[in-house]
């Protein structure tokens, strides 16, 4: 039988003692475009990996992407960490896990993982993609042990340093898009693991809507980021686009010297990423 979305599950398993009303689960499942998806997995059963990625972004969602900086991919066999702002929290992994794997993986032979909320491990087909993290960020000794395990056995690994999606914040006397502090974790693997960093800048939004939810919610100071449910509906919502995405050259591990502290480093990379570094 062909694996299936199924929103019911997924909650018992997250929050089993937690009764869930049967009109939000009916909303969930619209705003998770389950009935598509379930269409999209009854029709390829046997898709996983990256041909998975393939037929979703080009397929499913008829998106395509321009890639520029190609030449700062290292074709070495050394692994490195990939780095890139968050805009879309989703559609944007795997477009640049897409982009890793045609110009070096397949080249290289070493395998990716994309360090992703633990949330992404019920996509099935592509889960042996990913390396879990809860969304508090902090991780359970499971999580921690396939941590240890992935950067010891030496694969690329591509993160998101912000741990979530870009929202809209008021910056130097205006509003703009741009992903939260990048977090110091990122500079600790890339000292400790000896591994040269390659930025990526992203060019992407989601809607006005999912920005105003969540600008809202932090008024009211709600905890719970009830703006990623709606990360899905924001993936659907970006069909037909195009987007534009910029490798940057490779920033050496021994840049990240004892001059600044990991967490100036890694707001160091995020300005290269967003340009601002001058």
């Amino acid at each position: 039988m062909p694996l299936q979305f199924d929103i019911r599950a997924i909650l018992k398993s997250k929050a089993p003692n937690t009764h869930v009303p049967n009109f939000l689960i009916r909303y969930l499942e619209r705003i998770v475009h389950v009935k598509q998806m379930n269409a999209f997995l009854r029709k390829y059963p046997d898709l996983k990996g990256y041909p998975f990625i393939e037929r979703v972004i080009g397929e499913e969602l008829g998106c395509s992407a321009s890639i520029d900086g190609l030449e700062n991919i290292p074709k070495d066999d050394k692994p490195v960490i990939f780095v890139s702002n968050h805009p879309l929290g989703g559609l944007d992994g795997m477009i640049i896990a897409q982009m890793i794997h045609q110009n070096r993986q397949s080249e290289t032979g070493r395998p990716l993982k994309v360090i992703v909320n633990e949330l992404l491990m019920f996509m099935e087909p592509i889960a042996d993609l990913w390396a879990p993290v809860s969304k508090t960020g902090k991780l359970s000794k499971e999580q921690a042990l396939l941590q240890q395990q992935m950067w010891e056995s030496q694969v690329d690994v591509l993160s998101f340093p912000a741990g979530s999606c870009s929202r809209l914040q008021h910056i130097d006397g205006k509003w703009q898009v741009c992903d939260l502090e990048w977090q110091k974790n990122v500079i600790q693997r890339a000292r400790e693991y000896q591994r040269d960093i390659v930025p990526i800048y992203f060019e992407g939004r989601n809607s006005k809507f999912f920005y105003a939810l969540a600008y809202i919610r932090k008024l009211l100071h709600i905890k719970l980021n009830i703006e990623v449910l709606y990360l899905v509906d924001e993936m659907y919502g970006a069909h037909g686009k195009h987007f534009q995405v910029h490798v940057l050259p490779p920033i050496p591990y021994t840049t990240f010297d004892t001059s600044r502290t990991p967490k100036e480093w890694a707001q160091y990379v995020k300005s290269i990423v967003y340009g601002t570094n001058h």
